[in-house]
């Protein structure tokens, strides 16, 4: 990368949407958003990433000889069960894995130079990439053609789809812009405004605060004890401080100290030096700009070689040393310290020499703050305390989630049971095939066909799970439709998934069929819908009711909450499964069933339980 070509408010207006976004140091870099047809091509990488993937595992299934489940061993059936786990992984997970181990970077986004970042800049989290990955449910409607996230990102000034509304995050492009030097800042003698410049700032404000006291305190100090704390503050210090300025400062630590404690207060009064400068009579309005130009041209260069080099590494940051963090962050400083010393010189005027150096300082700050990582014990904590509080936080939701799904149920359970013929209209035929077959094998048979009860196992524990999964995750992203699209789902998953098949039962005097069917994993699968239709109506209450927030903050709060709510759903319908494919198929007395859902019920409360933070 080489340095800008400097160039005043004259610079035509550049065409790409921007986006500003301030930093812990207090500077503020400018981010080029993302285009639709950048996000489209990466899109497309992805997607034929995706459907070669796909193409491998129907492989698999096929030479398997796929669904003959009750024929199959036990080594094929848990084949079986891995290809279901991979298809689902990789309709839902391939997004979000690679946005939250690679930083809002998928293979798609990295060809094209595209990263995903929150609203403020920060490093992409994992409830924001879960978030805007699972709203792409909405997005790509209708029928995978992406009409619904292209008109969204086409119509929001920072190209965001609906997803992003939802996490709060914005695509952006990473690359950092790049132009030749103008003839007249080559780096050369220091004009007047360079002479009147302040040094740049060396030492955090920890660093900073830390000299200033013992400066503050010196005086008090018995001279052994000063010498001893000088000498151990001048180690600390020295790696922040460049070789060529080191050089000046000082023989002894105390004086070292001292003359280091003078340069960072007049660096620190720097923007009150530039004000004045650039306000004295008979000033340019370009000197100040040209002069930090032509001083900081060779630490930008450096820092964006560095860049580049730490970018191709894979891991980034991570894949240095200890000592190689420590100087790329320290360079990261400087120059962000430079682009807060020429916007304020610059005064709000357009200069390329801004725009430069505002991408590059931008670019390093993708790589300097990243999330936290995450260990077992936050793991722990968050599966153990923070998503069962959560639970108990969004108790109105949930229980307007629970009438939604059961009253429906309540009142097709009564309408079949006193007009059987209504039920033709509410569940699909192989449902009353089933019915009539259960009828023939009487009140103690089981509620599956002999054929199909032998293919219990992981083969249908691992099908019913990502089948349930998926439709809580329809639940959570249609409230983005104001929660129409939720309550609809909830409705109807009441009538023709639970009310209208147990009536039918109950009108052929078998419900104890059904029943026992459903008791062993019923308490854990109906309350993982109404869990997730409680986050589904959490976004839905963040368009509607957003109280004093705007809607775009209420939409990232209400997001972070449901996206709780939904980890617990899923976990719920991970062991709901286990029960629907091992234990709900066998042919138990009722009794021994309903014994099986006391005791999960009994588990989820305990689960939902307060318990102290560790």
């Amino acid at each position: 990368m080489t340095a800008p070509v400097l160039r005043p408010s004259a610079t035509p207006p550049r065409l790409e949407s921007r986006v500003d976004v301030e930093t812990p140091e207090q500077v503020v870099l400018s981010y080029t958003v993302a285009g639709v047809g950048s996000r489209a091509a990466a899109a497309i990488v992805d997607a034929l990433i995706c459907v070669g993937a796909f193409v491998v595992v129907g492989i698999v299934w096929n030479a398997l000889g796929a669904p003959g489940h009750g024929r199959l061993g036990a080594a094929e059936r848990w084949l079986f069960a891995i290809v279901v786990f991979a298809q689902f992984a990789l309709l839902w997970g391939y997004y979000v894995l690679f946005e939250v181990l690679h930083d809002g970077q998928t293979p798609g986004k990295r060809l094209l130079g595209l990263r995903v970042v929150q609203d403020g800049g920060q490093a992409l989290s994992l409830g924001g990439a879960a978030a805007r990955n699972l709203v792409r449910i909405v997005d790509m409607q209708p029928a995978f053609t992406y009409l619904v996230g292209i008109v969204s990102a086409a119509m929001s000034p920072r190209g965001r789809r609906l997803g992003d509304v939802v996490a709060g995050t914005i695509v952006v492009r990473e690359q950092a812009v790049s132009a030749p030097f103008a003839a007249d800042v080559v780096p050369g003698a220091p004009n007047d405004a360079e002479r009147a410049l302040p040094p740049a700032a060396l030492l955090s404000d920890e660093e900073f605060a830390l000299l200033e006291r013992y400066m503050a305190r010196r005086q008090a100090i018995d001279p052994a004890r000063r010498q001893a704390i000088a000498l151990q503050l001048a180690r600390r210090l020295k790696p922040r401080v460049p070789t060529e300025v080191d050089a000046g400062l000082g023989a002894t630590d105390y004086a070292w100290l001292a003359a280091l404690h003078d340069r960072e207060r007049r660096a620190r009064a720097g923007v009150a030096v530039l004000r004045a400068a650039g306000t004295a009579r008979g000033s340019s309005p370009t000197a100040l700009p040209h002069a930090l130009v032509a001083r900081g041209a060779g630490r930008w260069r450096e820092f964006a070689a560095l860049f580049a080099a730490v970018q191709r590494r894979r891991g980034g940051l991570r894949a240095l040393g200890e000592d190689e963090v420590s100087d790329f962050v320290a360079r990261y400083r400087e120059v962000a310290t430079d682009l807060a010393r020429l916007q304020t010189a610059a005064r709000g005027r357009d200069h390329d020499a801004v725009f430069y150096l505002a991408r590059l300082v931008a670019a390093g700050h993708n790589l300097v703050y990243r999330r936290e990582e995450s260990t077992a014990r936050t793991a722990i904590d968050f599966v153990l305390r923070q998503v069962p509080a959560e639970v108990r936080r969004s108790w109105r939701p949930i229980a307007i989630a629970a009438l939604l799904l059961f009253a429906p149920a309540v009142a097709s359970f009564t309408a079949v049971v006193r007009d059987p013929t209504l039920v033709t209209e509410l569940v699909p035929p192989s449902l009353l095939e089933r019915a009539e077959s259960g009828q023939r094998r009487g009140p103690r048979g089981g509620y599956l066909p002999e054929d199909e009860a032998g293919a219990r196992g992981p083969v249908l524990a691992s099908v019913i799970m990502s089948n349930n999964v998926q439709i809580t995750f329809g639940a959570f992203a249609l409230g983005i439709t104001a929660g129409i699209g939720t309550c609809f789902l909830l409705v109807m998953n009441g009538v023709a998934a639970l009310g209208a098949p147990l009536g039918l039962y109950a009108s052929k005097g078998i419900l104890g069929q059904i029943l026992g069917f459903v008791l062993p994993h019923g308490v854990l699968e109906l309350s993982a819908i109404c869990i997730a239709g409680g986050a589904g109506l959490l976004l839905a209450s963040a368009i509607l009711l957003p109280g004093a927030r705007t809607r775009r903050d209420a939409l990232v709060d209400e997001s972070a909450r449901a996206v709780r709510l939904i980890c617990a759903s899923t976990l719920m319908l991970v062991v709901a499964g286990l029960l629907e494919g091992n234990v709900s198929p066998l042919v138990w007395p009722l009794a021994a069933k309903g014994a099986v859902s006391a005791a999960t019920a009994v588990m989820l409360a305990g689960w939902l339980w307060p318990r102290r933070a560790a």
